[in-house]
């Protein structure tokens, strides 16, 4: 597990097991939507709280771009 060291570390290091484990068993080759769809599933397996597809305001040189 990731040390204590930064404010959010142990968030972070659930996150990015999650992903690993979602690589590990599909490997390489699907298209974005399927990993999403795995790391959904292994996230919320993991007792973690998220949202999918969370629309935001895109920053350039603190303008405003667009959203995604």
């Amino acid at each position: 597990m990731v040390k204590g060291q930064y404010k959010y570390s142990e968030l972070t290091g659930k996150i990015i097991g999650c992903a690993m484990e979602v690589h590990k068993i599909l490997g390489n080759g699907f298209q974005e939507v399927i990993y999403q769809r795995a790391l959904a599933k292994e996230m919320t397996l993991n007792g973690l709280i998220f949202s999918r597809e969370f629309e935001m305001p895109i920053f350039y040189k603190e303008e405003q771009i667009g959203t995604r």
